[in-house]
């Protein structure tokens, strides 16, 4: 028996982190409650996730992001096959269109090599790339052919059934509005009723700041939100893609840029791409709160991060509203798509990106300890892929001591 197994632990936040996480404590002999503020698990990040598991192929090498990237993949894919849930190694290209991309590509190699990418090849010869993606279009590629795409939602209700089956309870309907340290302990309250608690992990993704200033912690990093959108192909065109259509990214700004994935259950969507949220649960354009919008307008780092990337804010919203600009984007990949393809925007997704006061945005993972809570404060992707690692590593580096 470890040191949680004498705990009761609560788990705010229900996606797919916070799930894996009260797995793994439970699994332990640890009393776990989770505390969920929506109808059901996964509704924000995790249920509009791409479904992608990542390889590893962008991440610095020896970062959380790498490290957690890489035992996560093998945790899920083991998972996936345990509970018989459907895990489809589909395969990546990451794709530069011309010469100016080429050395931005050998960097994504080689980080992709140092982090240990498995069976990761390069591709220069045009015919070998058509072989992999019949329609596409390039001069040279990365291909990952291990990278795969699952059901991420589907997955965290599976570890929610191993939590109950452990003794774990999981609460819907309690948002938490309260938390108060009480000699030693902690005092968590929501509108159906107050917990106490030996240890709090909060996972809250796109409240994670608000949970923070509730326990006291830094109010950096802010949760900056952006929206991902997507264009679903027609049925009778899904076969211009293979597995993944991936862009060389700009090493500027931590968004991939619009690319190809297709489905588990073989949709294909194109995107996403990233747009400023009005709202931190902001799917739409429609979907606005004064509040959120201009606490992140008078953070200190807005103007910062304004000055840096406008040009690029500019070119992501106008591709938002005009279906052409992004259209653009998406055929410089497959010259052979036509706008009709591009059927309907499908559910978009809502990033939580931390950023700090001086306007940067915090590229690897993050974990703040205020006594006896801890708080992952960034957890963007690839954290679907490295949740049950996250969970190892919380566990290992944060609960297994006393807190201070």
């Amino acid at each position: 028996m470890t040191a949680q197994g004498h705990q009761h632990l609560g788990i705010i936040g229900g996606g797919i982190v916070g799930v894996a996480l009260a797995r793994s404590l439970a699994r332990r002999g640890a009393e776990v409650t989770v505390l969920e503020k929506e109808a059901r698990l996964s509704q924000h990040q995790t249920g509009h996730n791409s479904g992608v598991v990542h390889a590893g192929l962008y991440y610095k090498p020896g970062s959380l992001k790498a490290t957690l990237c890489a035992a996560g993949r093998v945790s899920i894919r083991e998972f996936c096959e345990e509970k018989g849930l459907p895990y489809r190694e589909v395969g990546k290209l990451v794709v530069a269109v011309d010469e100016t991309e080429l050395d931005a590509l050998a960097e994504i190699e080689r980080r992709s090599l140092e982090n240990g990418v498995p069976d990761l090849t390069r591709i220069d010869d045009v015919s070998h790339l058509r072989e992999i993606e019949p329609h596409v279009a390039g001069v040279a590629a990365v291909h990952s052919p291990h990278t795969a795409i699952v059901d991420y939602a589907a997955i965290t209700d599976t570890m929610a059934q191993d939590v109950r089956a452990a003794g774990g309870r999981i609460l819907l309907h309690s948002e938490v509005t309260g938390i108060r340290l009480e000699n030693g302990r902690v005092r968590v309250i929501t509108p159906l009723g107050e917990h106490v608690f030996d240890r709090v992990i909060a996972c809250a993704g796109l409240q994670s700041d608000v949970v923070a200033r509730l326990v006291g912690a830094d109010p950096s990093p802010k949760i900056l939100p952006f929206r991902g959108e997507y264009w679903e192909l027609a049925p009778e065109r899904t076969d211009l893609v293979k597995g993944m259509i991936y862009p060389v990214p700009d090493p500027r700004f931590p968004f991939l840029g619009v690319h190809f994935t297709r489905g588990v259950y073989d949709n294909v969507h194109v995107g996403p791409n990233a747009v400023p949220a009005l709202s931190r649960e902001g799917y739409t354009w429609l979907q606005i709160s004064l509040k959120d919008t201009w606490e992140s307008l008078r953070w200190p780092g807005a103007w910062p991060l304004a000055k840096q990337h406008w040009r690029m804010g500019v070119d992501e919203i106008s591709g938002s509203l005009i279906k052409p600009l992004y259209f653009q984007k998406a055929r410089r990949f497959v010259p052979e798509l036509t706008m009709s393809d591009l059927e309907y925007k499908s559910t978009a997704g809502v990033r939580a990106q931390a950023w700090g006061r001086a306007g940067d945005l915090l590229d690897d993972f993050a974990v703040d300890q205020v006594g006896p809570v801890t708080i992952l404060r960034n957890a963007p992707s690839p954290a679907a892929t490295s949740s049950i690692a996250i969970a190892e590593y919380v566990i290992e580096h944060y609960l297994a001591a006393t807190p201070a």
